[in-house]
């Protein structure tokens, strides 16, 4: 949503000068707890872990509340019984695709450190590329990069969108702190995203305009497939879910066991939201 709203020039609209970075994710969880950036687009996972170990940082959107990751394997993997003892490659350890993997993997009923070998390779891009040369065994993939991976002669064994899981993934991050000082630019910032997400919604050459320029899509028949994607799971309220940080609670428990009493309202700061919600406004830009 972040590229979409920048293309549409909603945050200039809204009188904001925005710099907007593309970063790894574990870098945008640590430049906001070190106060380096002021807003993030990272998963609860990511958000949750430092938040239970004591840092500032708060999910005031959601705008991916359940997982959607297609696990793609080699051909020569049939069954989920195949994939035990083979090599299941994650970007980086720690970071969202990381928890994805172990999390399905655990549903799918391997225990991730002993059943699987799982290795660090790098982004989609490079989990892909490495699949068809045949140097891993499987990987996990949002769509529409799972349709790349079938092209090219690999499998897709299991989907998590078709699972329903409710699970908190991408969402704005912010911290306290940053609330607390500048709530006017905060009340701007959510609007952005608000009337970012409805523009998406009417406006298909800008949305795809955002896609092509980001995740370097050019053909078009995934640009429209991408955006198709979008369209299927962008809320018109971005609200983060209780539930779906209960689930994120519940993959960390075992690493960190403050996990285990953790209360979802202490991750989320809905107030924004609400307020252009109850006065009417969200509701408004669909009339």
């Amino acid at each position: 949503m972040l590229w979409i709203t920048k293309e549409g020039k909603l945050f200039e609209k809204n009188n904001l000068e925005v710099e907007v970075l593309y970063l790894e994710s574990a870098l945008v969880q640590r430049a906001l707890i070190a106060g380096n950036i002021d807003y993030g687009e990272i998963t609860g996972s990511l958000m949750a872990a430092p938040k239970l170990q004591g840092a500032d940082l708060v999910m005031i959107a959601g705008f991916l509340n359940q997982l959607i990751y297609r696990l793609v394997t080699r051909p020569e993997i049939k069954t989920i019984a195949d994939l035990k003892g083979k090599r299941v490659a994650v970007s980086r350890f720690g970071a969202g695709a990381d928890r994805a993997t172990r999390f399905l993997l655990t549903k799918l009923g391997f225990n991730p450190e002993r059943d699987v070998v799982l290795v660090q390779v790098g982004g989609a891009p490079t989990r892909l590329a490495a699949l068809a040369a045949n140097s891993i065994d499987a990987t996990i993939v949002e769509p529409p990069d799972h349709k790349k991976a079938q092209e090219a002669g690999m499998r897709v064994l299991a989907n998590m969108e078709e699972m329903g899981i409710r699970f908190q993934h991408t969402g704005l991050v912010t911290t306290r702190a940053h609330l607390a000082k500048s709530p006017e630019i905060a009340r701007r910032v959510i609007k952005s995203f608000i009337e970012g997400i409805q523009l998406a919604t009417v406006n298909a050459e800008v949305a795809k305009r955002a896609l092509r320029k980001h995740m370097r899509l050019q053909q078009e028949r995934d640009l429209d497939d991408a955006y198709q994607i979008l369209r299927g799971f962008m809320p018109r309220k971005h609200y983060p879910t209780h539930d779906g940080f209960r689930m994120v609670f519940a993959e960390l428990a075992d690493q960190i066991p403050a996990a285990k009493t953790a209360d979802p309202r202490d991750f989320v700061d809905t107030r924004l939201i609400e307020e252009f919600d109850r006065s009417g406004y969200i509701d408004g830009l669909y009339r």
